[in-house]
Parts: C-alpha cells; sequence; structure tokens
C-alpha cells in the first residue's frame, strides 16, 4: 500500500462533535464512554470508504479484527455495550456503532451467519475466509510479522446509533 492509500488520520474534532450530539440525544444522559475510540475499517482509503460505505447502507452490522491488533496498537479490546466512531478514508466521522455481541476465536471459527452480517463481497464464509486471510496477511506483514493460523480475531457484531438518519430502529 503507498502512502496515498493510506487512511487519514480520524477528525478527532469532528468525531468529538459527533460524539456530543449523541449523548446530547439520548433521554437519561448519555453513555457511560467519556471519549469513545475513533477509528476506521480497513488498511487504505478505498477500503475505509467502501466498508463503512455498507454500514451506511445497512448492508455490514459485523466486523473482525485482530486480537494482536488491538495489543499493537495499546488499545483495550471492544466490549458489549461500548460504542465507537468509524471513519470513512479521508478521516471523516460517519457513524457511532454500539458493540452488541463479541466472540473470540480462531479465523476458520466464523460461521456463515457472521460472514453474512459482515456484509462483503458476495457474503458467503469462503469469501469471508478468502478475504480476511489475505487482509490480516498483509496487515501483519506491514508491520513485519507474518500471520499464524493460531492467531485469536475478535467476532464483533454492531448497530448503528447516529446519526438518526442511519441509525438501527431499536428492537
Amino acid at each position: 500500500m503507498s502512502t496515498d492509500d493510506a487512511p487519514a488520520a480520524p477528525r478527532r474534532e469532528e468525531a468529538a462533535a459527533m460524539w456530543r450530539e449523541y449523548t446530547a440525544s439520548r433521554p437519561g444522559g448519555g453513555p457511560p464512554e467519556d471519549e469513545p475510540p475513533v477509528e476506521r475499517f480497513g488498511d487504505s482509503r478505498a477500503l475505509a470508504d467502501e466498508l463503512v460505505g455498507l454500514v451506511l447502507t445497512g448492508t455490514k452490522r459485523a466486523t473482525a479484527a485482530l486480537v494482536a491488533d488491538f495489543a499493537y496498537e495499546g488499545v483495550p479490546l471492544p466490549r458489549i455495550g461500548g460504542h465507537w466512531i468509524a471513519c470513512d478514508g479521508e478521516g471523516r466521522p460517519r457513524v457511532v456503532l454500539r458493540s452488541t455481541e463479541l466472540r473470540i476465536g480462531r479465523l476458520d471459527s466464523v460461521d456463515d451467519a457472521f460472514a453474512w452480517d459482515e456484509g462483503e463481497d458476495d457474503r458467503t464464509r469462503a469469501s469471508w475466509l478468502e478475504g480476511h486471510l489475505r487482509y490480516f496477511t498483509r496487515t501483519q506483514q506491514a508491520r513485519g510479522q507474518t500471520w499464524d493460523d493460531a492467531l485469536e480475531v475478535v467476532f464483533e457484531r454492531f448497530r448503528v446509533v447516529w446519526p438518526p438518519e442511519v441509525a438501527d430502529r431499536a428492537g
């Protein structure tokens, strides 16, 4: 990946403003986090745009990341009920997400339902495995590490909670 393809840094001030709007909209006060993580999907501008686009259209409601990535970046693993803000490839915050389900397992432990919920490619387990193996191998190599089938993956399902025009309906 060239530096031109690298996603832009998240626009943290815009993300903070989005978070304030979301928390102000909640009856009875805001969520427990003062400032949620501000992140993006993928490792390129194009991939970040594609994947956040799938979230915005309602197709993508799950994601997967290596446990090792959280450790490498020095950030805690997600937690059920926790929030995070997803940005596009230019670093613009687009949505506030709320984690609804988490599971840690090997890459090959993915099931058909999770592959479908992740919303990528043809949404089958086979294409999910192929795409994610390619992605994780590439990202591991980019930081001088090697893919290993024993690496643990965080399988996360989420809801879109903000902005209102794309938020999932409660219940």
